[in-house]
């Protein structure tokens, strides 16, 4: 079979951009309404999506004026998923720097089972002194401290899923033996960051070990990816930065002696799209029109490191903004959007109205057709695997992307007509990892 697309819709509640929460249509409250979200993640299951996702952060992030504010967390969100669905992978953002590997790699194998293998952990380091305050820090830890952190976290998450080979319960009724002790090992890791005892406890899970996706762009983050990540949601605006980007990564993966084709990389896409090209621009300016410039400006300031009164909207980007050595936390957002704003001399307002869709993905605005050929350029042009789908409102842009846009890209055959795999890693390619206990305790057997 030829290489085919795959596709994750990032679902946000009432879609990507900041002003959706204000279109007629639109329910304003659908952040915390859990049919909402079973009745998308229902409709990406019809257009046989690889996957839904949820970003999460463990802060209220942002002036609550702006738009939908909260979000329920997100692997308790994805259980009342799992009973609704059968196929779609679930996937979910955790954080290492806020949270302990115990747990984690506890709620992701739970999720794994609920669903039947359809797990997947976008793994974060998660940037910004406000989260930290919430755990009884006075600021963020440094960018490459959280980085080592995420590394040695992982390593502990993958020895504690992997802590139960596979037969180790085998339900004898007859000797009343349910499960092998000596199939169930402790991990006994002693680190730098944690200290873990293990095993978990609970049997391994139908992958093995949930599907591993992650975020950052950074140069950390990219480190952090090319070890561990099985798909890769970037943020990318243009076609060479994304063949940059993709090549870059994969390379980086073989240095670390995996296969490239392994690692699947999904850029951001925010499609705005309608019957026709004046349709979808239409659209498009009704949303940008219903912007609050004075709230992106606040979070504009707050994500560059500068004073809101030092961006002045009818004014380009100050020429002293801070270097990017300078900035602890999301180094390669705030690095796309100050390279986006000078490459193409925005001013702060134009740059806010860019931002709003997507918050750095790239936006595009078309008919069905224009949007599945800027997929299919980017896929077959070496700059992606697939896309990150990001619809600008919810649900009627994943309603037109599934009814009117997935078609297109079959009839092309760039993506599947049906599931052929239960799991995520099924949809994925991906094989179900061995356990390290079972090839540890044959090796010294």
């Amino acid at each position: 079979m030829s290489r085919q697309l795959h596709l994750n819709a990032f679902l946000m509640s009432t879609g990507h951009h900041e002003a959706s929460w204000r279109l007629p249509e639109s329910d304003p409250f659908a952040n915390t309404s859990v049919e909402h979200y079973q009745r998308l993640a229902q409709l990406a299951e019809r257009g046989l999506f690889d996957s839904i996702f949820f970003a999460d952060s463990p802060v209220l992030f942002g002036n609550v004026g702006r738009r939908p504010a909260g979000s329920l967390e997100p692997t308790v969100l994805l259980t009342a998923i799992a009973s609704v669905t059968s196929r779609i992978g679930l996937i979910a953002t955790a954080s290492t720097t806020y949270n302990e590997p115990y747990n984690l790699a506890r709620r992701f194998a739970s999720v794994d089972h609920v669903s039947g293998g359809r797990a997947g952990w976008n793994v974060v380091t998660t940037a910004g002194p406000e989260a930290a305050r919430n755990f009884n820090l006075a600021d963020q830890p440094a960018h490459a401290e959280r980085y080592e952190r995420a590394a040695e976290f992982l390593e502990v998450a993958y020895q504690l899923w992997d802590s139960w080979r596979d037969d180790a319960a085998i339900a004898d009724k007859d000797s009343g033996v349910w499960a092998v002790q000596e199939r169930v090992v402790p991990i006994d890791h002693v680190g730098r960051h944690f200290q873990v005892r293990g095993p978990l406890n609970l049997p391994r899970s139908p992958q093995g070990h949930p599907l591993i996706v992650q975020a950052g762009s950074s140069e950390d983050g990219k480190g952090l990816a090319a070890r561990y990540a099985e798909a890769v949601f970037t943020a990318q605006q243009t076609l060479e930065d994304a063949q940059d980007f993709y090549r870059d990564l994969k390379a980086r993966a073989v240095a670390h002696g995996r296969d490239p084709s392994t690692v699947k990389i999904l850029p951001g896409i925010v499609p705005v799209i309608g019957s026709t090209v004046e349709e979808a621009e239409r659209l498009e300016h009704r949303l940008d029109s219903l912007i609050r410039p004075e709230y992106a400006r606040l979070q504009l300031a707050r994500t560059l490191r500068v004073a809101p009164e030092d961006l002045p909207f009818d004014q380009q980007l100050p020429a002293d903004l801070p270097d990017e050595d300078e900035i602890e936390g999301a180094k390669s957002r705030y690095t796309l959007i100050v390279t986006l704003a000078r490459r193409e001399k925005l001013t702060v307002r134009e740059l806010i109205g860019r931002l709003g869709g997507g918050r750095g993905h790239r936006t595009f605005t078309g008919t069905p057709e224009q949007v599945a050929d800027a997929i299919q350029h980017w896929f077959e042009a070496g700059a992606a695997d697939g896309f990150n789908v990001m619809p600008p409102v919810l649900p009627s842009g994943l309603e037109t992307f599934v009814d009117e846009v997935i078609p297109i890209l079959q009839a092309r055959g760039l993506f599947r007509t049906s599931y052929s795999g239960s799991t995520l890693r099924d949809h994925y390619g991906l094989p179900r990892p061995a356990g390290r206990t079972a090839a540890l305790q044959e090796a010294t057997a």
